[in-house]
């Protein structure tokens, strides 16, 4: 739509208030397929895949235009924070307080899903606390209308989000909900674990047998579909997260830190420039080195190990994954239990212990 730039006076006004009244509808008939060619398209591919084509036309049908969806995702890199910032919004002793009481209230979905998954309590519930801390905000957009405006207007990744439509809608058939009654962020994630669909299709998992895979209300099938995800992507049972190092002053330009890859820097090639870790590690094992901004002036350097690459496969974002580990540790001090060792620090010292 053009500004409304030279309207003046009452009559500028009424006419802008009947364009206002008009826009809801305009906007909602922008994904009818019998309006829409690119929402035609999905009906017809979908229905060949045995989904009844007066359900897709009423779901496509439903959906509404959101510009909010659209700058949310052009502004989602917003600032930059640095890791004592970053660490802020979620090392909260509410947060933590909430995740050992999300343990105790599952106890055993959790003790179930360590033991056929091999993810640790404090680890699965510290995902589920940094995105909807424990379910309880799991987000406000209506998930059809934020997959559909993205699918169709995002200028770059829409057939990306064609993709998660297509599988929001096969997962809504499939399990005979409301494709409009679902809401999510405004990138489409859903439920406590805020899956994307497609994740949902591939991870998600009935973990209390009762047929259905419900990660919007059910917390034991987010529980269980947090475990899978994570051993699907190579979580490895019994290791440590990082290990602790010492360094310079200043992040030596040399090495390329904070990249959210498979362990790639060599222990040999850090020490050389002052990188060093604070326990024995096996020289051969390569790690990701992490430098975290503590305040303007000091850093912190840690060393990842395979599982913190892992977690970074549900947010690629390194202060992600140090804020789920952070958190993950500070539910299991409180929880006053002996704790999964996420650090290597923490794992010799025990091995030291008389």
């Amino acid at each position: 739509m053009t500004p409304l730039s030279k309207w003046k006076g009452a009559g500028a006004a009424a006419a802008a208030l009947t364009l206002g009244l008009l826009a809801p509808a305009v906007y909602a008939a922008d994904f009818s397929p019998a309006r829409h060619e690119g929402a035609r398209q999905l009906l017809e591919e979908l229905s060949e895949r045995g989904i009844e084509s007066d359900w897709l036309e009423s779901a496509l049908g439903d959906a509404v235009f959101q510009q909010g969806v659209l700058d949310a995702m052009a502004g989602a890199a917003e600032r930059r924070l640095r890791w004592d910032e970053y660490r802020e919004i979620f090392l909260q002793p509410e947060r933590i307080a909430r995740g050992v009481a999300f343990i105790e209230a599952h106890e055993e979905a959790f003790i179930r899903a360590h033991a056929e998954y091999g993810v640790p309590p404090e680890i699965i519930a510290a995902i589920i606390g940094v995105e909807t801390s424990y379910g309880r905000f799991t987000g406000r957009h209506r998930v059809i209308d934020s997959l559909a405006t993205l699918a169709f207007h995002h200028p770059v990744r829409g057939n990306f989000f064609r993709g998660e439509l297509a599988a929001f809608l096969e997962i809504t058939h499939e399990q005979e909900v409301e494709p409009g009654s679902l809401k999510g962020s405004y990138a489409g994630a859903m439920g406590y674990p805020q899956f994307i669909p497609t994740s949902y299709r591939a991870y998600a998992v009935d973990f209390d047998g009762d047929g259905q895979r419900d990660l919007w209300t059910n917390p034991v099938d987010a529980i269980g579909s947090v475990g899978n995800y994570f051993a699907e992507h190579g979580w490895r049972p019994g290791e440590p997260i990082y290990a602790e190092a010492e360094g310079p002053d200043t992040p030596p330009g040399a090495i390329d830190f904070n990249r959210t890859q498979r362990p790639y820097a060599k222990l040999d090639e850090l020490e050389r420039v002052g990188i060093v870790p604070k326990v024995a590690l096996d020289e051969a094992t390569p790690v990701i080195p992490l430098a975290l901004e503590v305040d303007d002036t000091a850093w912190r350097y840690r060393l990842g190990h395979d599982n913190f690459y892992v977690i970074t496969r549900y947010n690629h974002s390194h202060l992600y994954a140090m804020a789920v580990t952070e958190l993950a540790e500070a539910i299991a001090d409180s929880r006053d239990l002996e704790p999964f060792p996420l650090s290597a620090s923490v794992a010799m010292e025990r091995e030291d212990s008389p």
